[in-house]
């Protein structure tokens, strides 16, 4: 059995990684700070909990509405809700002192702490297996969630304190000066968002999945509108992006719906990436694919599409639900011609998993040379992409 200190730990770490997700400065010094401060402190007391993580965890002003929003959701509404929410339940004295002496009068209920603990419990279910009120909670914090993004240097030069040297704006400062060299002026490339182009399965084996999926496809848009591309595949492929630009979760999701003319249909993989790669500018993007690899189509053609993926965008990662069973195994025809191709293979079953997601892609990535060589990264890299372009028209990045 868990020790109640632990498992208090456990949800107030749950609840900064929540934060960090959202945006606000939450790094693992202020979560230690957050953790020493309960210490003098009394953590079933929702305002204790409140005021300690407000002081610590949040790194300006900018980050406040952020946390009382995170806070109130996480915690399922004891503060600034509306109301409280369904998960809100009131146990059995659970101890949430870390001294573990009784913290409350017995027969009072520490609702803050079992409220917590459900919704920790909840991060790591199984979207498929929830209840349509543990779903709608799940899509709440999806709608809460900020997603960072690795960063590139784009080619255009900005002033910087260092860098390439600017000769023009050094030159005339010295002539405005008399003559007098007194400062160096430098320039370097400045940082932008790297791409993100998301193909989301709509297709009948993923329907239990889908709606979370376009939920947090929605939280990419949000974050970066203009570095983010999202579509639809299962039949055919749409391009739903435009749709999930309204700020509203519940707007776009309606806009995507009437959009998206195949739902819960069949799925042709190799088909919908050869259209996908015709429409959308995937090379230097990072790709993200949501599927559960099961292809109708032609697994060979699935592989082909792959190969020019990954030649051409800067990593490619898959998001399979199955991937959270411990025992899942890549066995479908979709799945093993894939892979190969594939950068990272990740779990897409649980708001824990999204966050995880979310992580990842704000993450640079270290590539291997294999990784290299195969995406055209490395010289020997280069030089099979040449070669393969040369053999083959329909292999050319548009």
């Amino acid at each position: 059995m868990v020790e109640p200190r632990a498992r208090l730990v456990s949800v107030l770490v749950g609840f900064a990684r929540t934060l960090r997700a959202a945006g606000v400065g939450a790094d693992h010094e202020r979560t230690r700070n957050f953790l020493s401060a309960l210490e003098h402190l009394d953590s079933a007391r929702e305002s204790d909990v409140y005021w300690a993580g407000r002081l610590t965890l949040c790194a300006g002003p900018d980050d406040l509405p952020r946390y009382d929003r995170c806070f109130a959701a996480y915690f399922a509404g004891v503060r600034a809700g509306p109301a409280r929410s369904q998960l809100t339940v009131t146990v059995t004295r659970f101890t949430a002192t870390p001294s573990g002496d009784a913290g409350a009068a017995e027969g009072e209920p520490n609702v803050l702490p079992a409220t917590a603990s459900a919704v920790e419990v909840l991060r790591n279910r199984d979207i498929a297996r929830m209840t349509a009120a543990e779903r709608d909670e799940v899509h709440r914090m999806l709608a809460l969630l900020r997603t960072a993004r690795e960063q590139r240097r784009s080619r255009r030069l900005v002033p910087s304190h260092g860098g390439i040297l600017d000769a023009r704006r050094t030159t005339r400062h010295a002539i405005r000066s008399g003559g007098e060299q007194s400062r160096l002026y430098y320039r370097d490339r400045r940082l932008k968002p790297r791409r993100v182009v998301m193909v989301a399965d709509v297709s009948g084996s993923m329907a239990a999945y889908a709606d979370s999926l376009l939920r947090f496809a929605h939280a990419l848009v949000r974050s970066e509108p203009r570095a983010t591309e999202v579509f639809s595949v299962g039949t055919r492929l749409t391009r739903i992006t435009a749709e999930l630009r309204h700020r509203d979760p519940a707007v776009a999701m309606d806009a995507v719906s009437k959009a998206i003319p195949d739902w819960s249909g069949g799925t042709r993989l190799g088909e919908e990436l050869r259209e996908l790669l015709r429409l959308a500018d995937a090379r230097g993007a990072i790709v993200v694919i949501a599927s559960d690899g099961w292809e109708r189509g032609d697994p060979g053609l699935l592989a082909a599409q792959m190969a020019r993926l990954a030649r051409m965008a800067h990593r490619v990662v898959w998001v399979n639900p199955h991937k959270g069973d411990p025992g899942y195994q890549p066995l479908t025809a979709g799945m093993r011609a894939a892979l190969p191709y594939v950068d990272e293979l990740v779990a897409g079953h649980s708001l824990a998993a999204f966050e995880e997601l979310a992580d990842r892609l704000g993450r640079a990535c270290v590539w291997t040379e294999e990784r290299r060589s195969r995406s055209g990264r490395s010289d020997e890299g280069r030089r099979r992409l040449k070669a393969a372009e040369h053999a083959d028209p329909e292999d050319r990045p548009k």
